[in-house]
């Protein structure tokens, strides 16, 4: 069996923080790394707002599927992780404006805890 494994990497969302990559395409399928509320330009959390953290999470979401070869329209699988489950509505309302009929698979979870004290995180799958 051939190792058909690259990883994916972009300087328009943010470096790994640990021993990870921003996403790995094996064959057709593209597994990308949780993203948080880090704006690539400047290294910073946006937390101004948790409308602005979701924004940002999804920028970075779907700069690393862009860099893979992948659209929005490829993303088959959303695994959300939210510090508070009060937060769906914004959520969806994102999820909203970044996606389009017919909308990727999703589970979302509430956390006690993420990274960099953020609120929200996203991973997903896609295909191309």
């Amino acid at each position: 069996m051939s190792n058909n494994k690259s990883i994916i990497q972009t300087d328009k969302a943010p470096q790994a923080i640990g021993t990870y990559s921003q996403a790995v395409k094996a064959g057709s399928m593209i597994f990308i790394s949780g993203q948080i509320p880090i704006d690539p330009a400047t290294g910073e959390l946006r937390q101004e707002t948790i409308e602005a953290e979701i924004d940002q999470v999804f920028k970075n979401l779907v700069a690393v599927a862009e860099a893979a070869g992948a659209k929005t329209q490829d993303i088959v699988k959303v695994n959300l992780f939210l510090t508070d489950l009060a937060y769906f509505g914004p959520v969806n309302e994102a999820m909203a404006r970044y996606f389009s009929e017919p909308y990727p698979a999703r589970a979302a979870v509430g956390v006690a805890a993420l990274p960099k004290g953020v609120n929200f995180e996203a991973e997903a799958i896609a295909m191309v």
